[in-house]
């Protein structure tokens, strides 16, 4: 890996920590704190938050007709989560000890966490669990899936990629022939090293 790629994935580092500082400070600013993973609002904001709930009549009668009738199609959905939250687990818990790759922690991407907000109705809060469990569940793939690359097919693609996993800078220069064998066991290294076998979220 180029000294210029390090000096990048340390920017990006940096910015990550940014964002966490700016979540931290708006901790602050709306009044809550976490107790053992839970959130804890001031009672005073609690109060400010349930005068803004909308309640669940009134956010049925002013929903589009369609959106209604399209909720189940949504819903469906959550049978290939499940499916695939299984699949992949079950994979990563017999394949990744073999590997010697360290197992991704499922609730360092699965966060459910927005029901507590006294604002949201009953449907609202169904549907934030919902977004949170799904789009959690994504990014838990793709962590498993990215470790899973790291170590088997480390070389970028020829072309440019919509969205691409932690360890994808890293990888090997498309048709660098030379460097690929001493890359492979570069990024074998890096994902099976204990402690660091990857991004760690929340760091």
């Amino acid at each position: 890996m180029s000294t210029y790629t390090e000096t990048l994935l340390e920017r990006v580092r940096q910015l990550q920590d940014e964002i966490e500082a700016e979540i931290h400070r708006g901790r602050e600013r709306f009044r809550y704190r976490l107790e053992n993973g839970r959130v804890v609002f001031e009672a005073e904001m609690r109060q400010r938050h349930r005068a803004f709930r909308v309640k669940l009549s009134t956010f049925l009668r002013q929903a589009r007709p369609m959106v209604i009738v399209t909720a189940p199609v949504i819903y469906a959905m959550i049978v290939p989560f499940a499916l695939l939250d299984l699949f992949v687990t079950v994979y990563q818990r017999v394949c990744f000890p073999v590997y010697g790759i360290e197992r991704v922690k499922r609730g360092d991407f699965i966060r459910l966490d927005r029901h507590h907000l006294a604002y949201l109705n009953g449907v609202q809060k169904l549907n934030c669990i919902y977004c949170g469990y799904a789009n959690g569940l994504i990014g838990y793939v793709q962590e498993i899936a990215g470790r899973t690359e790291a170590y088997w097919c480390p070389i970028k693609h020829a072309a440019r990629v919509g969205g691409h996993h932690a360890y994808y800078a890293q990888f090997v220069d498309y048709g660098d022939a030379e460097g690929y064998g001493p890359g492979l066991e570069a990024s074998r290294a890096r994902i099976t090293k204990v402690g660091l076998s990857g991004h760690e979220v929340g760091e």
